[in-house]
């Protein structure tokens, strides 16, 4: 447990405590478990490695309110973190949720980010245009109106022992990749009273209603940080559109990597391509 930010947060780490820190942040419904295959091996390769569960997860501290999970929130959570072990700087990363804190981590905190691994998600302006122009990524976003509904949102998704929270992990072309224990980890945790509004949350304080929050995203400016963007081309939540446009918000060296047959838990259907993006990011600076 790691304090951060006034709350307490439970973190997965490994990898000598002096080593450059490689900071992992997971998306919704997920938790620190996600990295599980990425963090032992990152570990070996001689770097401090961190996740978290991000706040209102597993057994970080759940703030009641959704303006307490704002982005400002978040990425403040992020420096702390950072800070908590001692850091200046870090490597960050993170998929879905995660990889929105990542993004606007970066544009924010630029002198704090040694590089930045982004999965699944691309810049908040190439999806936000993507959201508003392309019918192909509005038909993926459609679930975001359930999930800014109050209570109902929590309702469905918890009905029938979490049937379609756990189907969740099941969309896209490989429905056996995220294993069942690893799955009801993250839905014992999202079943825990309030925790799965918290999650939620993410969603109703960034994009709900007035969106002030999102406007804010849409004019995160370019990113200066060495940045990869690693995308499944069969992601049935992010589009092509999205991945392929967000190159144009990034004036740091930048990557973007494709993988076919993948679709957006790549932490566990490409496990072995996650790891080495994030690997080579953190030795191309390190070295």
């Amino acid at each position: 447990m790691v304090e951060a930010n006034g709350l307490r947060f439970k973190t997965l780490v490994d990898g000598p405590p002096e080593a450059e820190m490689v900071i992992l942040l997971h998306g919704f419904p997920e938790g620190a478990e996600s990295w599980s295959h990425q963090i032992p091996a990152l570990a070996r390769a001689g770097h401090l490695v961190v996740a978290p569960d991000l706040r209102g997860y597993g057994m970080t501290d759940a703030p009641e309110g959704a303006a307490n999970y704002t982005l400002d929130h978040l990425v403040e959570d992020t420096r702390g973190l950072i800070e908590a072990f001692g850091k200046r700087t870090a490597h960050v990363a993170g998929h879905d949720w995660g990889a929105m804190v990542a993004w606007y981590f970066a544009g924010t905190h630029p002198e704090m980010t040694s590089t930045l691994t982004v999965f699944s998600v691309g810049h908040p302006a190439a999806l936000a245009a993507a959201s508003r122009d392309d019918p192909d990524q509005q038909e993926r976003s459609r679930y975001i109106g359930l999930f800014l509904m109050k209570g109902k949102a929590e309702e469905v998704l918890l009905a029938d022992d979490a049937r379609r929270l756990r189907g969740m992990f099941q969309l896209g072309p490989n429905p056996d990749a995220v294993p069942h224990r690893v799955v009801d980890t993250f839905v014992r945790g999202a079943s825990r009273p309030g925790r799965l509004t918290a999650g939620l949350n993410y969603y109703r304080a960034n994009l709900g209603t007035g969106g002030a929050a999102w406007e804010r995203l849409q004019r995160l400016g370019p990113i200066t940080a060495p940045t990869h963007l690693v995308w499944g081309a069969e992601d049935p939540a992010c589009g092509r559109r999205q991945a392929e446009s967000t190159g144009a918000h990034v004036a740091g060296p930048y990557r973007f990597t494709e993988l076919p047959g993948a679709g957006h838990w790549l932490q566990f259907e490409r496990p072995d391509d996650v790891t080495r993006s994030l690997a080579e990011a953190a030795s191309a600076i390190s070295s």
